[in-house]
C-alpha cells in the first residue's frame, strides 16, 4: 500500500515542521506502530523522539530489529504493551506526554479494531491538549441503495419448487421477516460489485468525522442526515466508506471510495485491508422520489449500524441507539454467501431436476446437510417420508420454525443428533433409500471439507436399504493456473518501503510460510479478486460417494500446461459435485474461461488459492513449453488434502 505510506510520509512531514515552526521539541507518539515505520517517518522528517507501541511481540521484536538496522535506535524507544498499559513520569515508559500522534488502527469500518477506545484513552493520558495527530481526521460516508443481489444476502426468499402437481413456494417463517439481521459489518471489495446489482437512492451523504487532534469519545452516538431520494424504490442496503485526510487542511487525503464515487478514478488503489462496507437496513422500506427522509448512523465503542426515518428523530425522540441483534438465528447459522446461495433460483432448479431423477413415490430421504432446504423439495417432489439431520441445537429450532412456516411440521422429521451417532430408532427402523447433501457444513473453510459428507455416507452404510441412491453421487476437485489482477500483493514482499529498509519484516514472513503455510491453499472468494486462466481447468482427484471412504490415500500427479502469457501467481482449487450422471454443481468455475482467460467464480463459495513461491513469467525466454506439476493427496484419516505445486519448463503431459 505504498500509495498510503506516501500521505503518511507526507502527513507527519507537516506535522513535525508545524510544531518546530512553534518552537517546540517534536515528541512523537505512535500507537501500532507494526514494522516502526511511520516511527523512521517522524525521525527522518525531524522529530526529535519517537515512542513507538506495539502490543503484538514477535511484531514488537521484528520492529526493534528494524529500527535498529535502519539507524534509529537512539531517536526510537519500541515499547511492547498495549497503549492503555503505557506510564508517563520520570520511571514511566514515557518521560512526558507527546506531542504528535501518529496511528494506523482502523479497519474496514474504520472503527473495529477499537480505534475510538484507544484515541480516548490517548488524549486522557498520553499526549498534549491539541496535539497534532496524524491522520488530522476521518470522514465517514454513505449511500443509499436498493439491491436485490446484497439483500439476497440478508434476508430469505420465496423459493418456488416446479412439482407434478403445480409450483410450491417455500416461504420464511414470520421472524426472519421482522429479524434486523446479523450486527457485523458486511466487507467486501465494491468496486467488483457491478452497477447493474444496485439501484442508487440517494446522494453519496457525509454522515459523521472524528476529529483525531481533539478529545475522542467513544461512547454511542448518532448522527443524523436529511436527504431526498434520488428514485423511487425499495430502500434495503447502505454502502459505506472513508476518507482520511493527513493534516487540518484536508490537503492530503486517502479516501476509500469505489469508482463511482471517487473524486479521481486514476488515482483508485486497490486494498484488500480497508475495503468498503455494506450495511443491510432492519427492514427494507418503501421510498419516493423527492420526498424528505432522515439517514440515521449509529456507533458504539467498536460498530456502526443504519437506519431510515421517516421525520428527524430529533422532533420526536425515535432514535434507537441499540445495536440491531439477530434473533431468528438464521443469521446466526448461515453467513452471507450462505444465505445468497439459498436464495440463488437457479441453483434450487438444478437440485429439483436431478432429485426428480431419483426421487420415486416410495422414496425414504435422509438429508445431511447443514441448516439445509433439500429436504423439503424432496417432501414437494414427493418422497414418501423425509428425515434432516442437524448437528446443533440452533440449527434444529430453525429449521423446524422454517417447516413450521411452510405447514411441514408433521412431514418432515428433525434429527438433532451428529450425523455418524444416527441410530436405526431414529429413523422409524426404516432404511434409506436416498441420501441427500448438498454438501454443505458451516464448519468447512476449504472446499474439500465439505467432504465430512462422505465420511457420513460411510457411517450410514448401515441405515442404506439395496440399491440406495446417494446424492451427490460422485465429487471431483479440479485446479488452474491464473494471473491475479490484484491479490498477488498480499504474498509480496515489503522490501524497501519509502527509503526505509524493512526486509526482516519479509524475512520472518518467509520462515512463518516456510514453516507451515506455504503448501497449504487459503480460501478466498475470487468473485472479489479477478483474475485470469493462464491454463484450461483442469480435473486433479474424484471421489466417488457411491462407496465408502477408502482405506488408502488416494493420490494424483500430473502437470498443467500453460496456455496463454501471463505471471503464474498461483492454483485455484475447487470442488464439484455430481449430482447425477447428468447434472454437476461447481463450487469454482462457472463457464468456460473467455478468450483473454477472464474468470467467472460461484460467488456464494470460497475456492481455495494455492500460492505460488516464485512466480513463472511464459513471456520470458524459455527452453520449451511451460506447466506446473502437481502433487495432490487426499488423506481419509484426517479428511485433509495435501498439495505441492512446482513450476516447470517441460510439461509431462501424464495426469
Amino acid at each position: 500500500m505504498a500509495w498510503k505510506n506516501v500521505k503518511y510520509y507526507q502527513g507527519i512531514r507537516a506535522a513535525v515542521s508545524r510544531v518546530k515552526e512553534r518552537g517546540q521539541k517534536a515528541l512523537v507518539l505512535d500507537i501500532g506502530t507494526g514494522t516502526g515505520l511511520l516511527s523512521m517517518m517522524a525521525v527522518t522528517a525531524g522529530a526529535d523522539f519517537c515512542y513507538a507501541i506495539e502490543v503484538f511481540k514477535p511484531m514488537a521484536d521484528a520492529a526493534v530489529k528494524i529500527v535498529e538496522k535502519n539507524g534509529f535506535s537512539d531517536k526510537i524507544k519500541v515499547i511492547n504493551k498495549h497503549s492503555t498499559e503505557v506510564t508517563i513520569g520520570p520511571d514511566g515508559d514515557m518521560p512526558c506526554r507527546a506531542n504528535i500522534l501518529i496511528t494506523e488502527l482502523f479497519d474496514t469500518e474504520l472503527i473495529g479494531e477499537g480505534a475510538l477506545p484507544s484515541y480516548e484513552h490517548a488524549h486522557r493520558h498520553l499526549v498534549q491538549e491539541n496535539c497534532e495527530a496524524v491522520p488530522h481526521r476521518a470522514n465517514i460516508y454513505a449511500q443509499l441503495v436498493e439491491s436485490r443481489r446484497m439483500w439476497s444476502w440478508n434476508k430469505l426468499f420465496p423459493i418456488r419448487v416446479q412439482t407434478r402437481l403445480g409450483e410450491r413456494v417455500i416461504v420464511p417463517p414470520p421472524e426472519m421477516e421482522r429479524c434486523p439481521g446479523a450486527p457485523s459489518v458486511c466487507d467486501i471489495q465494491l468496486n467488483q460489485v457491478s452497477p447493474t446489482d444496485f439501484t442508487v437512492l440517494s446522494d453519496v451523504l457525509p454522515m459523521f468525522s472524528v476529529d483525531f487532534s481533539k478529545q475522542v469519545s467513544s461512547s454511542s452516538a448518532c448522527h443524523i442526515r436529511q436527504f431526498e431520494p434520488l428514485a423511487s424504490g425499495r430502500a434495503q442496503v447502505v454502502l459505506s466508506w472513508w476518507d482520511i485526510e493527513m493534516d487540518p487542511e484536508g490537503k492530503i487525503r486517502c479516501t476509500m471510495a469505489p469508482f463511482w464515487a471517487h473524486t479521481d478514478p486514476q488515482e483508485l488503489q486497490w486494498r484488500d485491508h480497508w475495503m468498503q462496507c455494506v450495511y443491510f437496513l432492519p427492514q427494507e422500506e418503501p421510498v419516493l422520489q423527492g420526498s424528505a427522509l432522515c439517514l440515521v448512523a449509529h456507533h458504539d465503542d467498536y460498530c456502526v449500524w443504519y437506519s431510515l426515518q421517516r421525520t428527524s428523530p430529533e422532533k420526536n425522540g425515535r432514535v434507537h441507539p441499540v445495536r440491531p441483534v439477530c434473533d431468528c438465528q438464521a443469521h446466526l447459522l448461515w453467513n452471507r454467501p450462505r444465505f445468497g446461495e439459498i436464495n440463488d433460483q437457479d441453483r434450487t432448479d438444478q437440485y429439483v431436476q436431478a432429485l426428480r431423477t431419483v426421487l420415486k413415490p416410495d422414496s425414504v430421504c435422509l438429508c445431511v446437510s447443514d441448516g439445509s432446504l433439500l429436504s423439503m423439495l424432496a417432501h414437494h417432489l414427493g418422497a414418501e417420508q423425509v428425515f434432516t439431520v442437524e448437528s446443533s441445537a440452533a440449527s434444529h429450532r430453525l429449521m423446524k420454525k422454517i417447516f413450521k412456516a411452510n405447514h411441514l411440521e408433521d412431514k418432515i422429521n428433525v434429527i438433532e443428533k451428529r450425523p455418524e451417532l444416527l441410530t436405526s430408532a431414529d429413523l422409524g427402523g426404516k432404511k434409506v433409500s436416498v441420501l441427500l447433501g448438498e454438501p454443505f457444513f458451516t464448519t468447512s473453510l476449504l472446499p474439500w471439507h465439505n467432504l465430512y459428507f462422505w465420511y457420513v455416507r460411510t457411517s450410514m452404510d448401515q441405515h442404506l436399504g439395496p440399491g440406495a441412491v446417494v446424492m451427490p453421487q460422485a465429487a471431483s476437485l479440479h485446479a488452474v493456473v491464473v494471473e491475479f489482477r490484484d491479490l498477488w500483493r498480499i504474498r509480496s514482499p515489503c522490501g524497501d518501503c519509502e527509503g526505509f529498509d524493512v526486509h526482516i519484516m519479509d524475512d520472518m514472513i518467509k520462515r512463518a510460510l516456510d514453516f507451515r503455510e506455504s503448501k497449504e491453499a487459503e480460501p478466498h472468494p475470487l468473485w472479489e479478486y479477478p483474475c485470469h486462466s493462464l491454463s484450461e481447468p483442469q480435473q486433479i482427484l474424484t471421489f466417488d460417494f457411491r462407496q465408502p471412504v477408502p482405506l488408502q490415500p488416494v493420490r494424483a500427479e500430473g502437470s498443467i500446461k500453460l496456455r496463454r502469457p501471463g505471471r503464474s501467481h498461483g492454483a485455484v482449487l475447487w470442488m464439484e459435485y455430481h449430482l447425477t450422471p447428468d447434472s454437476t454443481v461447481s463450487t469454482g468455475l462457472l463457464k468456460p474461461a473467455e478468450d483473454k482467460g477472464d474468470c467467472c467464480w460461484n460467488p456464494h463459495c470460497k475456492q481455495a488459492v494455492y500460492f505460488f513461491s516464485t512466480t513463472l513469467d511464459p513471456r520470458a525466454p524459455s527452453g520449451g513449453p511451460q506447466a506446473v506439476s502437481y502433487v495432490v493427496e487426499f488423506h481419509p484419516d484426517t479428511g485433509d488434502v495435501t498439495m505441492d505445486f512446482t513450476l516447470s519448463d517441460t510439461p509431462d503431459d501424464g495426469h
